[in-house]
């Protein structure tokens, strides 16, 4: 059960979480007035300028930051508890590298292609096929492996090799075509319509929804492996829906955001050591409240506000979090799996 300390903690995130929400909101190229997003909200007219860029770009860019944010930072949860590695993250298994080279083969090899495919939608399909057949080659292979380690070496295997073809499509590629390829690469939470952050949204809650029901297991599976199996725990099947729930989460996140770094490896631990807790009925909630916030976050920095110019998502999620972290395991001196 929560102490009293993390109630407060969880009331704290919370009120960040609608803080920074709105902060986002707010801020831009062109900044609104809080007081203006909230007339907007409710149904009362505000400035027809104001109202487009709130509706069609950054209210959508808000909803999908949080639901990078969130399923980002389960996915690494599970897997840092899975595999019992401080440093796994929701693309150890290679679905990010999967989802690069479908990617790679629809921007790289555009010639070869029907024109439909060579589009926003088709961009999202191919990451996605990447991302699905990585998995089906990991799922496949885990049925045939008893050591869960083994799974996270066959992972990022499958990860190298991806990686490779990628490169050498690069090397026959034009400049155009890498220059679009390195832009995807960096990850972006903007240009979504509603209907894609509709798709995404499920997709994310079919994840956490899974998620949800790994807790119990994953707090077994903080006593070892074979005590968990001692407790009567399947850990075959507890296994699998680990990691299909991250598969879920993380290649439905890259299919339409690119990849995001940094936010999977890192919230986990942001919230263990401002929860001081392994109990996963507790890091679940904290790891997605402090995730959004992150993302929300980074989104603002990246926004350059009162500049028209934009950041890489991707980097700011690196310059703003792991500084935090390695402060934080400075300061605590010990890091909590």
């Amino acid at each position: 059960m929560p102490t009293q300390k993390h109630k407060i903690l969880f009331l704290f995130l919370s009120f960040a979480l609608i803080g920074t929400f709105l902060l986002n909101l707010s801020l831009g190229s062109v900044s609104i007035p809080t007081t203006e997003i909230f007339n907007s909200i409710i149904g009362n007219e505000i400035k027809t300028s104001w109202e487009i860029i709130l509706w069609n770009f950054r209210l959508p860019k808000a909803f999908t930051a949080i639901l990078v944010g969130m399923g980002l930072s389960i996915s690494g949860l599970l897997m840092q508890t899975l595999f019992r590695n401080p440093l796994a993250g929701p693309y150890v298994l290679g679905l990010s590298s999967g989802s690069s080279l479908g990617v790679a083969f629809v921007i790289m090899g555009a010639g070869f292609l029907p024109s439909f495919l060579v589009s926003d939608y088709g961009i999202v399909l191919a990451s996605s096929i990447g991302s699905f057949l990585v998995l089906m080659a990991v799922l496949v292979v885990s049925q045939k492996l008893r050591d869960t380690m083994a799974i996270l070496i066959v992972g990022l295997m499958f990860g190298s090799f991806t990686s490779a073809i990628v490169s050498v499509l690069s090397y026959f590629s034009t400049a155009q075509e890498l220059q679009k390829f390195t832009f995807w690469s960096m990850g972006s939470l903007a240009n979504l319509p509603w209907n894609s952050i509709l798709i995404l949204a499920i997709c994310c809650g079919l994840g956490l929804v899974l998620s949800i029901f790994s807790i119990k297991p994953l707090n077994a599976l903080l006593l070892g492996e074979n005590y968990a199996k001692s407790l009567g725990l399947n850990f075959k099947k507890t296994r699998l829906i680990i990691i299909f729930a991250t598969s879920i989460l993380a290649g439905s996140i890259t299919a339409f955001a690119g990849p995001i770094a940094f936010v999977g490896l890192a919230v986990p631990h942001l919230a263990k050591l401002l929860f001081q807790t392994s109990n996963h009925f507790i890091l679940f909630w904290s790891t997605l409240l402090i995730g959004a916030i992150l993302m929300l976050v980074c989104d603002s920095i990246a926004q350059l506000p009162g500049s028209d110019y934009t950041l890489p998502i991707n980097a700011i999620t690196s310059m703003v979090g792991a500084p935090v972290v390695v402060w934080l395991l400075v300061r605590k001196r010990k890091i909590m799996i």
